[in-house]
C-alpha cells in the first residue's frame, strides 16, 4: 500500500513497486495528487489518511507493507495552520499505524524530511544523529512521527525505515505549490515568466532527482534495516547556481530577479548519506544536470500537449 499514491514521488514509487511485479493499492484523497499520475495497475482508494474507513481498506486489501508518502507537505501551510498541519501528518500518520497493526502489517516505509528535521545545521553535511531543531511545524511533525515509529517497534514489533529525503525534484512535480523550487523555476522560464529568486539567492539545498529517491524506497521495502536513513546527495547548492543551471536546460534568456528575502527560511541544508550506503548498498545515481534536463524535458512536453 502506497498512501500518496497519486503524487509527485508516491507515483512514481508506484510505477516501480508495479514494476517488480507486486500487488499495489493506492490510498490518496487527491488534495495535492492527481489523477493522470495514477498507475491503471494499482487498485486506488480515494480516501483521507484520517478516515475511520482507513479500517475497511487494509481488511479488503491485507497489504504486508506500507509505504506512507501522503503528508500535508508545505512548510509555508504548516507556519500558517499548524494545526491542521498536526492533525494530517501526526494524526492521519497514527490512524495508519493503528490500521497496521490491527491488520499485520510487517513493514513500514515512512517519508521523512532531511532538511526539515535538522533546522539550522552545525555540520555539513548532516548526519543521522544531528541535532534536531525543526524550524517549521511542518519539521516538528516528522521527527514526532520518527518516535512513533520507535515506540511502535518497541510495543507491538513493526518494522520500520524513515527515510529522510533532501530537496527532492523531478517529473510530475507540481510547479505552482510553494514546494519544489526546481519545478517553480522550469515552469515560469518555459512560459517566459521571470522567476524571482528569495533574498539573495546564497541559500543552500540538497537536490536528489526522484528516481535516485524511488530505489531508496524499494530498497528500505526489502531490507531488514530499523531507523532513519538520509536520502540525498551530500552536495550543496545554492539557488543562485540552480537557475543558472535551470536557464542553461531551458534556455531562458531572461534577467535574474530577486525578491525580499523569507521570514525563518533555512540558510543552508545538506544532508550526509553515508548511512544508507553502508546498510542499502544506495547511493545517488543521477546528477543535478541530468536530472535537470529530464525535469525540463517533461514539462516541456506537458506543455506542448496542453497547448496542442
Amino acid at each position: 500500500m502506497v498512501t500518496g499514491g497519486a503524487g509527485f514521488i508516491g507515483s512514481h514509487i508506484v510505477d516501480a513497486m508495479v514494476e517488480s511485479g507486486a500487488g499495489v493499492s493506492v490510498v490518496d484523497s487527491l488534495v495535492s495528487g492527481m489523477t493522470e499520475n495514477l498507475n491503471t495497475a494499482a487498485s486506488f482508494h480515494r480516501l483521507d489518511i484520517r478516515d475511520s474507513s482507513l479500517d475497511d481498506v487494509f481488511k479488503a486489501e491485507r497489504p504486508d507493507v506500507v509505504i506512507h508518502m501522503a503528508a500535508q507537505m508545505d512548510v509555508r501551510a504548516s507556519v500558517a495552520d499548524p494545526v491542521y498541519d498536526a492533525d494530517v501528518n501526526v494524526v492521519g500518520s497514527l490512524n495508519l499505524l493503528q490500521c497496521c497493526i490491527r491488520h499485520g502489517v510487517k513493514r513500514f516505509v515512512f517519508a521523512s524530511s532531511g532538511g526539515a528535521v535538522y533546522g539550522e545545521q552545525e555540520t555539513f553535511p548532516a548526519a543521522e544523529d544531528h541535532p534536531k531543531r525543526p524550524l517549521s511545524p511542518y519539521g516538528i511533525t516528522k521527527i514526532a512521527v520518527e518516535h512513533y515509529l520507535y515506540y511502535y517497534r518497541a510495543v507491538h514489533g513493526l518494522g520500520y525505515a524513515a527515510l529522510r529525503f533532501a530537496n527532492v525534484y523531478g517529473p510530475r512535480q507540481d510547479p505552482h505549490g510553494e514546494a519544489g523550487v526546481v519545478a517553480i523555476f522550469a515552469g515560469k522560464m518555459l512560459d517566459g515568466e521571470t522567476p524571482v529568486i528569495n533574498g539573495d539567492g546564497g541559500q543552500t539545498r540538497d537536490y536528489v532527482y526522484v528516481s535516485d529517491v524511488v530505489r531508496a524506497n524499494v530498497l528500505a521495502v526489502h531490507s531488514q534495516f530499523v531507523g532513519s536513513l538520509n536520502v540525498g546527495t551530500g552536495v550543496e547548492v545554492s539557488v543562485n547556481e540552480l537557475y543558472e543551471k535551470l536557464k542553461a536546460a531551458t534556455g531562458y534568456e531572461g534577467e535574474v530577479k530577486h525578491g525580499p528575502a523569507k521570514a525563518g527560511e533555512q540558510l543552508r541544508s545538506v544532508i550526509d548519506c553515508g548511512l544508507i550506503g553502508r546498510e542499502l548498498g544506495w547511493s545517488p545515481r543521477v546528477a543535478l544536470e541530468e536530472g535537470l534536463m529530464e525535469t525540463v524535458g517533461f514539462f516541456r512536453k506537458r506543455r506542448t500537449s496542453v497547448q496542442g
